[in-house]
């Protein structure tokens, strides 16, 4: 049996001499050989949908060949129900979108909502739909419906889906206003160094980029720690490369150096700004070094900071996670990230077709830990939390 990098070099060989039809005819076939699974593994290579696989399997084995001319048969293709209908499109992502899960690594998202009970919602908003139809959609949006063993992401606590809700509410209202909002967190920690970094690329058949046999997390080897801003009305990212310690310190001088270099001029007339973090790490909702951090962030740009943390086990829904994280390392996958300079240019590269763009600044600045906050000193904070969660939502005014 050919191994899926075969078919897909010979699929990409062929592809430019293939319409419709051929592309669909020869994915059946590939997929007919490649026996249990095959229909879907040849719509991952190809980017056709599985049905349109399926149907040509049913045209090889069935034999009913088409007139000279043709690449479909009478009434095929995709049906004009779905044509111009983005207001569709954009009832689903509402629908979707605030229950959205996916591993920060991966732009794959997937929901924990069903088929019917998507295809019934949308009808009671007047979209005469199938759930075929949504089955559809979802697909070319990149979702997919995961059983419930990958649902479980620690311990569920028991505000946790009021809390999606009021971050939701907070964002629209904040981004109906022309306020900015920023998801931020800082990505995995990465050695810099020839050392291994997942993912293949292209390269010449046995002449792959040699790196270290071992990853030893011995203390003198450099350490790259980026953290991120995105910026959600803009589709734009930032990412802060510290080259010390993750710390609530470097959190906020990342969010003060992405309002240095973008943030101001993309918000001249800012009256607001909201953050979107995890509830632990550099940016945690107990973190005192955090907030008297970020107090000094508001007195400084003289505007309230708003700041909405999500749940205990819920960081993979954060925005900066599958929007930007997930394309960075699509982006430098197969890499080794040998300097600090290779890793800012992997960085300042990664773009996608929605028009995702990054800027990537080093940070060479020294974030002590072992930093602490007081008491007394916390009593100084203007920190005014909201009537719901409040130790997960809270404004700090400045003062």
């Amino acid at each position: 049996m050919s191994s899926l990098a075969d078919i897909r070099a010979r699929f990409e060989l062929l592809l430019p001499t293939l319409d419709e039809r051929g592309r669909r005819l020869l994915a059946a076939s590939e997929a007919k050989l490649f026996g249990y699974g095959g229909v879907s593994a040849l719509s991952r290579i190809t980017g056709l949908r599985r049905h349109s696989i399926a149907a040509g399997i049913e045209e090889l084995t069935s034999g009913d060949v088409l007139p000279p001319g043709r690449i479909r048969k009478p009434g095929g293709g995709r049906k004009r129900k779905r044509d111009g209908m983005a207001s569709l499109v954009d009832a689903l992502e509402e629908m979707v979108e605030p229950d959205a899960r996916g591993d920060p690594e991966s732009p794959l998202r997937w929901t924990v909502k069903s088929l019917r009970q998507l295809t019934v919602a949308l009808r009671e908003r007047g979209h005469d739909v199938s759930r075929r139809i949504v089955s559809d959609i979802l697909h070319d949006l990149n979702y997919s419906l995961q059983g419930n063993r990958k649902t479980l992401e620690g311990k569920e606590h028991p505000g946790r889906d009021q809390q999606f809700q009021h971050i939701n509410k907070r964002v629209k209202g904040f981004l109906a206003s022309g306020e900015p909002v920023i998801s931020v967190d800082t990505k995995k920690k990465e050695l810099v160094g020839d050392y291994e970094n997942k993912g293949r690329e292209w390269h010449f058949e046995g002449c792959p980029e040699a790196v270290k046999t071992h990853d030893f997390p011995d203390p003198e080897v450099p350490r790259a720690y980026p953290y991120g801003v995105y910026d959600l009305a803009r589709n734009s990212g930032f990412v802060n490369l510290g080259t010390d310690h993750d710390t609530a310190t470097f959190a906020v001088a990342s969010i003060r150096r992405w309002w240095q270099l973008e943030g101001r001029h993309a918000y001249p007339k800012a009256k607001k700004l909201l953050i979107t973090a995890d509830g632990g790490g550099s940016n945690g909702s107990r973190l005192r070094l955090w907030k008297w951090e970020l107090q000094r962030l508001a007195d400084e740009l003289r505007i309230p900071v708003s700041v909405c943390h999500f749940p205990p086990g819920t960081s993979k829904w954060n925005k900066v996670e599958h929007r930007l994280f997930s394309f960075i390392s699509i982006n430098w996958r197969g890499k080794p990230l040998t300097s600090y300079e290779t890793i800012v240019n992997l960085i300042t590269r990664t773009t996608t077709c929605k028009g995702l763009r990054v800027m990537c600044k080093l940070d060479k600045r020294r974030y002590p830990v072992g930093k602490s906050i007081d008491k007394k000193e916390m009593a100084k904070l203007k920190i005014v939390p909201a009537a719901f969660h409040g130790n997960w939502n809270y404004t700090i005014e400045p003062i």
